[in-house]
């Protein structure tokens, strides 16, 4: 009998990237769930011996899908499949339920070793056929846009996770946005971010460039932030404007590079990169692009928020792709992708 197996993450390229890595000879029934809620009644309708579950989702998050799981106490044996690599994200999954954790990208050889540890996986004779080729075949093309979203996803985890362990704290992650947009749309977008009680912003700009593919990482800090940054890396004297520019510096050392280099060794490109120099201090969210807005035009922008759990700091990573690099940005996808 075929093991039912079922792929729950909302990124279409994640998707398909975990159903090619399953043994070609694994007797598997396998389907898709693009969030939690839509893996429950799946898991429900009997379609799940094994969930590979993403943690990162809309409408239902992979913390949430294992909490129901065990709560409606269903039949399923769960492997974490996530860009989220933290210590504490792999304690908290088991901690809820799933049987083990895997990181993105899926490396075949350790699936395949931690299958046939669980007495999950048995190689059939070739006479048997999965419906693994099937599956795959169903997922849409993957554009641009997604297959961005899901390379940020994993290096986002990465700087997380270098974060983490640095300050032994826990980073929440969202869904990072990506979209091509005008420049105008930017500065509008940031400023939604300015709330009515006045909040200043700083920012820290540090640009990268590498095979005809260049851009901006705009690292952006409300100032309510820095009294907890200040906590978090020991640091004991007066919190004027050079130890916050210290402080700034600090932080954006660590998610700047870790987020740009986990972009480009997915890409299988080299990223040079520049020396970080500060783009405004107490200024309006609006303000931190009106003096770039001749060079950026219409950009690939990408957005993530980090927020340190148990803190006040939350910060807005923002990599901004030239007008001009797309084309070889989308050149270099459409090679990995075929």
């Amino acid at each position: 009998m075929s093991t039912r197996v079922l792929i729950c993450d909302d990124s279409k390229l994640a998707r398909k990237q975990m159903a090619y890595c399953l043994p070609e000879d694994w007797d598997v029934d396998v389907s898709f769930a693009e969030h939690g809620a839509d893996a429950l009644e799946k898991i429900k309708a009997g379609q799940a011996d094994v969930l590979f579950l993403d943690l990162n989702m809309p409408v239902m998050d992979g913390y949430e899908t294992l909490e129901n799981i065990s709560l409606l106490d269903l039949p399923c044996m769960t492997i974490v499949v996530s860009g989220d690599i933290q210590p504490e994200a792999r304690q908290r999954v088991k901690k809820l339920g799933a049987i083990d954790f895997m990181k993105k990208p899926v490396d075949s050889g350790l699936l395949i070793s931690l299958l046939d540890a669980y007495g999950l996986y048995r190689p059939e004779p070739e006479s048997v056929v999965s419906n693994t080729a099937k599956a795959i075949a169903s997922v849409t093309e993957v554009n641009h846009r997604e297959y961005m979203q899901e390379i940020t996803n994993v290096a986002m985890g990465q700087a997380a996770d270098l974060l983490a362990r640095s300050l032994n704290v826990f980073v929440k992650l969202p869904i990072p946005n990506v979209n091509i947009i005008e420049v105008g749309e930017l500065e509008m977008a940031l400023s939604l971010t300015e709330t009515e009680d006045g909040s200043s912003f700083s920012s820290v700009c540090q640009g990268f460039i590498g095979s005809g593919i260049s851009g901006e990482a705009l690292l952006i800090f409300s100032d309510s932030s820095f009294t907890d940054m200040a906590q978090l890396l020991e640091y004991t004297g007066e919190i004027d404007r050079t130890a916050e520019l210290e402080l700034l510096m600090e932080f954006a050392s660590i998610l700047n590079g870790a987020c740009i280099n986990g972009i480009a060794k997915q890409l299988d490109l080299i990223f040079s990169q520049g020396h970080p120099v500060v783009l405004g201090q107490h200024v309006k969210a609006s303000e931190l692009i009106g003096a770039n807005a001749n060079h950026w035009k219409q950009t690939l922008a990408i957005e993530i928020t980090y927020e340190i759990e148990n803190y006040n700091i939350v910060c807005d990573l923002l990599l901004l792709f030239t007008e001009d690099s797309l084309d070889n940005l989308y050149e270099q996808i459409n090679y990995l992708s075929n």
